[in-house]
């Protein structure tokens, strides 16, 4: 399953040409989530569930990290852990899937010493949001532009958790690093100021205004993430055993991919930006279309295809820059109290009630 997987995003790579490149790179999105699996012993074993939880109440549930693609959407890279697992270790079990000149776009959990330099040695790049321990300042730093300037970043004196002795001994004595500050002045939003950390250091070739709105973009991993999770259903798996649980998130990326590609062709078939297609709307046309496909000779079954992508290109989903929406939900839960006791002896109370 993951031999197909690396095959799929490898496949749809190759597909991307200079056109649809940032300023001549490939960019990376990656980020974080958490899977949800049945409550079976081996699970439990494998994926432990909170600690906060008492036993017999909670579920297993796994860590998972995601590199995906911004020009296609598609999954590129996986790994997975337990639950208490930081992002920052996952992040660098997922750095030899990177390619050279490609730029890897993320929050402020990944904008560390080690991994600036990690990524930079490996020929790639970094736009990260500036980790909350880390001050702002404008005093510091050689000023290349408004509220953007070249600053220097000390190795630390002690080795941070996660990382080992000789990866730290390794490590330059201080790095180069571009500082930019800007405001979000736009109602609704809840982030109204955010720092970036950027190895792109040539402002000729990487304006402020650029690094700004590609970082902007980032969003769209948070949008993947829940087509994975949502739409396809894979924020609550249905194995019972640690290695079919594996199994199971590979082939929802599979299938996650698989639609990118359907997206991918429609869109260049049909001169529509394949981001702008409906994920969802995708599936129930494949769906739908899978009983005539099946049935088809090789040659209608190429025409068959092509509608099929007409169809998928025909009504793409608006752009919406600025959206904000209120964060609240509607659909209410049912009026049952929370598990806080083993199913065991909940049994037993109502048998002595």
């Amino acid at each position: 399953m993951e031999k197909l997987f690396n095959y799929s995003a490898h496949n749809l790579e190759e597909r991307i040409t200079q056109e649809h490149l940032w300023c001549g790179r490939n960019v990376k999105v990656i980020d974080g989530s958490t899977v949800s699996m049945p409550d079976t012993i081996e699970n439990q074993i494998e994926y432990p569930q909170p600690s906060t939880q008492k036993a017999g109440c909670g579920f297993p549930i796994a860590k998972i990290g995601v590199v995906f693609s911004l020009v296609t959407g598609a999954a590129i890279a996986l790994c997975i852990d337990v639950l208490n697992t930081h992002d920052i270790k996952l992040a660098r079990r997922l750095y030899s899937f990177l390619k050279p000149n490609d730029v890897l776009l993320g929050d402020r959990a990944f904008c560390a010493y080690a991994d600036m330099f990690t990524i930079k040695k490996l020929n790639c790049d970094a736009v990260f949001r500036k980790h909350q321990s880390r001050t702002t300042t404008m005093r510091k730093g050689k000023i290349v532009g408004d509220c953007d300037k070249l600053v220097t970043w000390y190795k630390p004196k002690i080795c941070p958790k996660g990382l080992n002795k000789e990866d730290f001994l390794a490590l330059p004595p201080s790095i180069t690093v571009r500082e930019i500050y800007y405001y979000i002045l736009i109602p609704g939003f809840r982030t109204q100021q955010v720092s970036l950390i950027t190895t792109l250091l040539d402002k000729a070739t990487y304006s402020t205004l650029e690094i700004v709105g590609l970082y902007g973009k980032r969003w769209d991993v948070e949008s993947d993430l829940r087509h994975l999770k949502t739409t396809l259903g894979m924020d609550v798996l249905r194995c019972k055993s640690p290695s079919m649980v594996r199994k199971e998130i590979y082939v929802y990326l599979l299938a996650y991919n698989l639609l990118r590609s359907l997206m991918w062709d429609a869109g260049t078939t049909y001169t529509t930006p394949p981001l702008r297609l409906s994920l969802q709307g995708t599936r129930h046309h494949l769906i739908n279309f899978i009983p005539e496909l099946l049935a088809a000779t090789s040659t209608k079954r190429q025409r068959i295809y092509r509608t099929l992508l007409k169809v998928i290109a025909h009504k793409p989903v608006s752009d919406r820059p600025a959206r904000s929406e209120p964060r609240v939900r509607k659909r209410r839960p049912k009026a049952y109290p929370l598990m806080t006791k083993p199913r065991h002896e909940l049994r037993n109370q109502l048998q002595t009630a």
